[in-house]
């Protein structure tokens, strides 16, 4: 899913090739990425365009040769005059007088030469990694694959692939290659998967089509001209470790047009896609003084106010926030004074705005997680490592959503719970902290599944070892990290080759808080509940749950086509689902006899009162469970490695539930499986209830 969908997109045509554009947001300041390198197509800008369009109207095109545009074999479609005049006639087509262009190598490039020959039309420039046609000699090793780019070799290795015969043989041989020596920072293997997607988009024959209309193009003599014919504000961002083209062409853009020049310290030739925030950061400000923006207000000084807390809540189903909120209500009984203010979303926001919280409208500008995940997720099927990676652009958006509150706006305390977002770029970026931090969790380390193979256990052990890396680099970050839980709740599994284990690592870097739950049923009282709640004592109540997200809608339908089934087995069976915010009741094709809810606020209530449950294997709802000590039958999410590993540890160490496979479970399976978890004792571990006061008492000693 993408962070964000353009609100209009279309075509341009010249010359009987149509080009592909997309246009987000709104306001008197526009941003156009022109035509990006062939090789690529306008996704590669997916970090930028979500939080640009916060603040601007942003307009992405397609190159000729990939995305939606179209692919001409005639090399002169590729001139770089023509390909300016796409993004000219983009502009003219939307009706926009001016705009400031951002591009990256290529791009960059053609943003210059439109500067220089329209000059009316370009207020600014952001040359990312340029680009240009001046003195400066290639690198090395490209300069020795072009001398030979035309021979036919016995093999082709490392940089003998960049050749014409290789690309026309194996087109993503090349470009995995490529796009490996071009994303050398650690840590980077989502960026190499995207760019080689992108590459994909195209074929060796287009890109030797496009190589082709390069063969003709200006002199270095040329090229300083265009330089010397931009008379508007420039931007060069560029890295010191970039591997597609020599630190002196981007000296030449800066030296020769007056440039602002920033250096990335080790990044390499795609830093919007590797350290986005610090690009999308830069590109701001400099449309803001380029347009003589007000800077951001200062922020307010915490003399003479009471103390504020920003509460960040994962909005991924609906368990989260039943821990936070008993946490705060811990918080604001041992600190009367302390403001707490939410910044989270749907359908967390939603929640916490029924009970009268305070959610802060920046939360408004937030990408739907929980949307993210649903649009992931199969039938009872959520790859969560995987859905996490792709869901980088959303990610990226709402940190510069928190970045730029912050930046408006001083808070005394920043609070995040499993705010992946918050903790990532603040460990990549140190400056931007500006308040006490603390870090909170239910789980500890990515775990890869068995069917992933060895490319899913590198990638999970890589993903591991940057976390492991960040709290090295930078231990004093998380001014206090809180696992709730306790240290046995944590599995006892390796991080990743030459990696601690992850409940030693755990240990030695957490506090433990306990179990937090919120404010529990008293169970001598279970018979008044039951009849406020509208259960006989004479129904054997079964409550059948899948959180807040859409995710659990399979599960629901297979548990209701169980239900004659099952009260055949269960004399007095009245079954209760509860399809939550994001699914429709309707949908689930409940038969007579069913009762179907949407959202229930007092859900924690029914599962304490009911006899039995049926759930999904997310860890708030089976605890709840657990520490009611009520019988249970949960089905883990397939390749879902929280509620598979995680989740599941827990529960074992509890002695709770009972797991079930979604595969193998048919309706008569699930019937008879309910029958047998009524009659089996429990005899579970118990559940300290203390958890929440404990976990406030560690957040407000940094107050």
């Amino acid at each position: 899913m993408r962070a964000r969908e353009p609100d209009e997109q279309g075509y341009v045509e010249r010359d009987g090739v149509k080009v592909a554009y997309e246009s987000f947001g709104q306001g008197g300041t526009t941003v156009l990425f022109p035509p990006v390198d062939t090789i690529v197509d306008s996704r590669v800008w997916k970090g930028q365009v979500p939080y640009l369009a916060q603040h601007f109207r942003v307009v992405t095109v397609d190159p000729r040769g990939n995305g939606r545009s179209d692919r001409p074999m005639d090399p002169a479609a590729y001139d770089d005059d023509v390909q300016v005049a796409d993004g000219i006639a983009v502009l003219d087509h939307l009706g926009i007088d001016r705009a400031i262009l951002v591009g990256i190598c290529n791009s960059a490039w053609l943003a210059l030469i439109a500067a220089s020959m329209h000059p009316d039309r370009v207020a600014g420039v952001v040359a990312v990694a340029p680009y240009a046609r001046d003195e400066t000699p290639p690198l090395p090793y490209r300069w020795a694959a072009a001398e030979r780019f035309d021979e036919e070799l016995p093999a082709y290795d490392g940089w003998s692939k960049y050749n014409r015969h290789h690309w026309l043989d194996d087109w993503p041989d090349f470009a995995g290659f490529f796009f490996g020596q071009l994303t050398c920072e650690p840590h980077s293997t989502k960026v190499w998967e995207d760019a080689v997607e992108y590459a994909l988009g195209t074929t060796g024959e287009i890109m030797l089509a496009a190589r082709a209309a390069s063969e003709y193009a200006a002199t270095p003599e040329d090229g300083l001209q265009v330089l010397r014919g931009v008379s508007c504000p420039v931007l060069v961002i560029s890295g010191t470790d970039d591997r597609c083209q020599p630190v002196g062409r981007f000296e030449t853009v800066a030296r020769e047009t007056g440039a602002e020049h920033l250096v990335l310290e080790g990044a390499g030739h795609l830093p919007m896609a590797r350290y986005p925030v610090v690009v999308n950061r830069a590109v701001k400000r400099f449309v803001d003084r380029v347009t003589g923006a007000d800077a951001p207000p200062r922020r307010a000084s915490a003399g003479g106010r009471r103390p504020r807390a920003l509460y960040l809540s994962s909005p991924i189903g609906l368990g989260h926030v039943r821990r936070d909120l008993a946490i705060a209500e811990a918080m604001r009984e041992q600190r009367p004074d302390l403001e707490i203010q939410w910044l989270t979303q749907s359908p967390v926001a939603d929640f916490l705005e029924e009970l009268g919280e305070v959610v802060h409208p920046a939360s408004r500008l937030l990408a739907s997680e929980s949307g993210h995940f649903e649009a992931e997720s199969g039938e009872h099927d959520l790859h969560a490592f995987q859905a996490v990676r792709r869901m980088d652009e959303v990610l990226v958006n709402n940190f510069m959503v928190f970045d730029d509150l912050v930046e408006r706006e001083s808070f005394d305390l920043w609070l995040g719970d499993e705010a992946w977002d918050l903790d990532h770029f603040l460990h990549e970026h140190p400056d931007l902290k500006r308040a006490p931090f603390v870090w909170m969790t239910d789980f500890v380390g990515w775990v890869p599944m068995a069917d992933g193979g060895e490319r899913e256990a590198y990638l999970t052990a890589d993903y591991n070892a940057e976390m492991v890396e960040h709290v090295a680099r930078y231990p004093r970050l998380r001014d206090r990290s809180v696992f709730v839980g306790d240290p046995g709740d944590v599995v006892d599994l390796p991080l990743g080759p030459g990696l601690p284990g992850i409940r030693e690592w755990t240990e030695q870097h957490f506090d433990f808080a306990g179990y937090v739950m919120g404010q529990r049923p008293d169970p001598s009282h279970s018979e008044e509940l039951r009849q406020r709640l509208g259960y006989a004592d004479d129904e054997v109540v079964c409550v059948v749950s899948v959180g807040g997200s859409g995710v659990g809608k399979p599960l629901l339908r297979r548990v209701v086509a169980s239900y004659d089934e099952a009260r055949s087995s269960v004399p007095g069976l009245r079954m209760v689902v509860v399809a939550g915010p994001r699914i429709d009741p309707a949908s689930l094709g409940a038969p007579p006899g069913v009762e179907v809810h949407g959202f229930l606020p007092d859900l924690d209530l029914h599962h304490a009162a009911c006899d039995v449950a049926i759930v999904q294997g997310g860890l708030s709802t089976t605890m709840e469970l657990t520490a009611a000590g009520r019988p249970f039958l949960y089905f883990p999410l397939g390749h879902h490695f929280e509620q598979q590993v995680h989740v599941r540890h827990r529960l074992d160490r509890h002695r709770a539930g009972r797991a079930m496979d979604y595969r193998d479970a048919d309706p008569g399976r699930i019937a008879d499986e309910l029958a047998a978890v009524l009659k089996t004792p429990t005899d579970y571990l118990p559940v300290p209830t203390d958890g929440a006061a404990k976990a406030a008492r560690m957040v407000l000693e940094l107050l």
